[in-house]
């Protein structure tokens, strides 16, 4: 049996089992759409926060909206407090999601301080009540997003997973470090191993999956999906490589050429869907990961991130392999 296949979680059905993890200023519904057009089965927001739309920032308002384009989509939220968290999932439902998404295991301060983010896996009838809320709140299925551990003292994943399952979540995300590794060192697929056989809902394991041999490992190990994050930053087509390469397919090169090609697409739809100034501003976050890999690309990323027009970006673009 492939180990790239459809997946269910709860009523949503996804063509397969690559999901692009929620990345606070990565995926938006531009980014979002493009890794849905190469191949991921789900896509994930950035988070948003649940606090805030109970105050109707707008800016957080903004972040709920879906493009038609978008589906499956996940939305997720984070919060202290069952109150806002049900609005904010009942916000997120009404504005198109497919699924809500929990999150509980950002390691950043400022979310941290707010009771918000992993310091729940330190509290779990607290972060069961905020799950349990979001659940009963809304038609579509609600998912949990968490790591397998705070430090590396005390493995938490199974246990977590057991208790997003009693919470009637329909899926569990499980980032495979601990909360105090932030995105460094190497995933803990035995930790995710023992998660899987814990509960019957399905796991997917994150964290660190750069290529096919990483999304094997994770698979074969019994995670019902796998989500990546920074390797599809600047680098969308890693959800159809991996399928590819798991199928026994050749992968195609995607030349400097080719990929400044789809970034500068991305760009034109960044500024469609922002504006010009916020486009192109939230387009030069990710130029590194984009603009590389032939002899003059760190002079292009300079100049790329001087410019205030789309203009000026094409043309730009438009005389980078010139002979």
């Amino acid at each position: 049996m492939s180990l790239i296949h459809p997946l269910t979680i709860g009523s949503v059905s996804l063509s397969n089992n690559l999901v692009l993890a929620p990345m606070a200023g990565i995926t938006d519904s531009p980014f979002r759409v493009l890794c849905l057009k190469d191949g991921a089965g789900l896509v994930c927001a950035e988070m948003v926060s649940a606090h805030a739309l109970h105050y109707g920032n707008a800016k957080s308002g903004r972040m709920l909206r879906v493009n038609p384009e978008e589906h499956p989509v996940s939305m997720q939220i984070f919060g202290s407090d069952e109150q806002t968290i049900r609005e904010a999932a009942c916000q997120a439902q009404a504005a198109g999601a497919d699924i809500i998404d929990l999150n509980a295991g950002c390691p950043v301060k400022k979310i941290n301080k707010a009771g918000a983010g992993c310091v729940l896996m330190k509290d779990e009838p607290k972060l069961a009540r905020l799950l349990t809320a979001a659940v009963k709140s809304v038609q579509i299925p609600v998912t949990l997003k968490t790591r397998i551990a705070l430090n590396h003292h005390e493995f938490l994943g199974a246990r977590l997973a057991k208790l997003a399952e009693d919470c009637g979540a329909a899926a569990i995300t499980l980032h495979a470090r601990a909360a105090v590794d932030v995105h460094s060192g190497e995933p803990d697929v035995e930790a995710l191993a023992k998660a899987c056989v814990a509960v019957k809902i399905p796991v997917i394991g994150n964290g660190g999956v750069t290529s096919a041999s990483y999304a094997k490992e994770f698979l074969a190990a019994g995670c019902a999906g796998v989500m990546i994050g920074r390797g599809a930053i600047g680098n969308p087509f890693i959800f159809r490589d991996i399928i590819d390469e798991l199928e026994g397919r050749p992968v195609p090169a995607h030349t400097p050429q080719k990929r400044l090609e789809i970034y500068s697409k991305l760009i034109e739809e960044n500024v469609a869907y922002y504006g010009e100034r916020i486009g192109i501003n939230r387009s030069r976050k990710t130029a590194g990961y984009w603009i590389n890999g032939f002899p003059n690309a760190s002079a292009v990323r300079g100049e790329f991130v001087r410019l205030d027009t789309i203009e000026e970006v094409r043309k730009l673009f438009s005389t980078v392999f010139e002979v």
